[in-house]
């Protein structure tokens, strides 16, 4: 069927006229390659869910799919658990958040599920700890993270609380594909005031809960007071976060006004990424103002952490290894629980917390890429091992302390962090000074990524053919170092825990570091990594090693690249 019959097919199973209007429009004016770029779907779960930009079509976010979306996880939920059972939902300040998230409970709601639901945007990690302690059977967040403005998504968690994994997410997806045209779906009219029978909101007090919790992992330290700046980049964590740090006891904390409120138009930044160049501007500047001791920064659903401090040439952000290394250091170095800790990180990110965890006696695990592997991996372990989760992190600033919350919480990281900072300004010390000496202990490890956007379906084709390049034929050399060991993970699923199966990531040794290589899971994206280390006795200038150390590696990536021809 070519893309105008399908596209056809589609409005006619479309609910929503908006949508239906746009889509004939580009028919009307034969707009055939627009045409096949939306009905190249359907989506289909990715690393955190399925994500894209809100628009008509089989491959984009709109209202008919997320219907048929949730009337396949419905259908799926059911046949495994049973008539009924509890489903959380949750939604993020978007601007078609609300009116997906309606949708969703709708579906649910006449499906038969009881669900509990936020009335109100609300922080990812806040929604998926409801599911762990409501005991739901599925958690639904509608979310784009930190997605370009135009974007949304649709997270589906598991009910061990944390988002599914192989090979759940394939058999919700057969189950979607069996769902027929949205318009033909049962669904209840939700009112999130006066929701249906079967509906039911979530009160204040299930933050109370969170707060309790995440406090109870919390290290005790003694700190020197601290100023902080904070921004949630026009997300929900605003309020959220200062509510945190006030309860933890850091009261001297300036949100940047201008971005405070949520607003899904995220008028001041381009990319509402607080690793994106310039998005941290307003909050580095609000710190030279009032001379903070640190910025904290989260993305919109507050699921990530950004965290920049003064240095001599100005305000400089931490890189995402950084901050989970320190973080890592601070935690294990304050362990009070009996069983051993378990630290963990996605394959992507720093091989250095197996240094930091070796001078702990910590277990120190690396999974795929993706929160849902760190969590599922900790889990697994705690039941088999009888070891305890300290922490995990990503390099992409996402990280999670302790068992609270089993998806990356950007509002108890940023507390923690802020204790951290407390506790080094306490004794006369700089983050830069305890970087340094995590250097010397455990090497000068520095990571830097080079990413390579090709959007559309021939962007996908040129990322594909990027990766089959490295099918057998490996350079020998990168800037100068030998390329030794090459593991490809597309195979040998039987030989590594199930936290490791088979994907498209390719990683090659070097002298004194390593190279990988995957397509990103939530992006049109071609990501390469690049981890380098060396010996650091602390008598250099620890900013100016690392800067130079961080140049090779990114001349590594770019090198990369260019060899792979894309």
């Amino acid at each position: 069927m070519d893309a105008v019959a399908r596209a056809r097919e589609w409005i006619a199973g479309d609910p929503d006229p908006l949508t239906r209007g746009e889509l004939q429009a580009l028919i009307d004016h034969g707009d055939e390659d627009a045409l096949r770029e939306r009905m190249a779907g359907p989506l289909r779960f990715g690393t955190a869910g399925i994500r894209g930009a809100v628009e008509a079509g089989d491959a984009r976010m709109n209202r008919a799919t997320i219907i048929r979306t949730t009337a396949g996880l419905a259908s799926y939920l059911s046949g495994r658990f049973g008539a009924g059972g509890t489903v959380v939902v949750g939604f993020d300040a978007r601007l078609s958040s609300e009116q997906f998230a309606k949708d969703t409970i709708g579906v649910l709601v006449a499906a038969g599920f009881d669900v509990r639901f936020f009335a109100e945007p609300t922080p990812t990690p806040v929604i998926a700890y409801a599911g762990k302690v409501l005991d739901a059977i599925s958690t639904v967040i509608i979310t784009a993270s930190h997605n370009p403005p135009q974007d949304n998504g649709y997270k589906a968690y598991d009910a061990n609380a944390a988002q599914i994994v192989p090979p759940v997410d394939g058999e919700i997806a057969a189950a979607i594909d069996r769902v027929g045209r949205a318009v033909d779906v049962a669904r209840d009219e939700v009112d999130l005031v006066a929701p249906p029978d079967g509906a039911t909101a979530i009160g204040p007090d299930l933050f109370d809960q969170y707060w309790a919790e995440a406090a109870a992992e919390r290290p005790r330290v003694e700190g020197a007071p601290i100023r902080i700046v904070t921004t949630p980049l026009h997300g929900v964590g605003g309020a959220p976060v200062v509510e945190f740090l006030a309860r933890g006891g850091h009261t001297d904390v300036h949100p940047v006004p201008e971005q405070f409120a949520p607003d899904g138009h995220f008028p001041t930044v381009a990319f509402p990424n607080p690793e994106e160049p310039g998005a941290l501007d307003l909050a580095t500047a609000l710190a030279t103002e009032l001379d903070a001791d640190v910025v904290l920064a989260n993305d919109p659903d507050v699921d990530r952490l950004a965290v920049a401090l003064p240095s001599p040439t100005g305000w400089r952000p931490l890189t995402g290894n950084q901050i989970g290394v320190l973080l890592a250091d601070h935690v294990l170095s304050h362990w009070s629980h009996e069983q051993r800790p378990l630290v963990a990180n996605s394959i992507v990110s720093s091989p250095m917390l197996f240094a930091v965890a070796e001078a702990y006696g910590a277990r120190c695990e690396q999974t795929l890429t993706g929160f849902k592997w760190i969590c599922n991996a900790a889990m697994d372990l705690e039941e088999s091992d009888g070891i305890r989760f300290a922490m995990g992190f990503e390099e992409a600033i996402g990280y999670s302390i302790g068992p609270v919350v089993r998806d990356k919480d950007g509002i108890g990281a940023a507390l923690v962090f802020a204790d951290l900072v407390g506790a080094v300004k306490a004794d006369g010390r700089s983050v830069w000074d305890l970087l340094a000496d995590l250097a010397v202990r455990d090497g000068l490890w520095v990571s830097a990524q080079h990413s390579v956007v090709r959007p559309g379906t021939e962007g996908a084709a040129e990322i594909t053919a990027a990766m089959a390049k490295l099918s057998g034929n490996n350079p020998t050399t990168l800037g100068g170092r030998s390329v030794g060991a090459v593991t490809d993970y597309r195979t040998g699923q039987e030989s590594r825990p199930r936290w490791l199966p088979n994907t498209s990531l390719v990683a090659l040794e070097l002298d004194g570091g390593r190279v990988l290589v995957r397509p990103s899971g939530t992006e049109p994206k071609l990501k390469i990594y690049v981890d380098l280390r060396a010996d650091f006795d602390g008598t250099d200038d620890f900013l100016v090693r690392e800067e130079g150390l961080t140049s090779d590696a990114r001349a590594i990536g770019a090198e990369m690249a260019e060899w792979l021809g894309i």
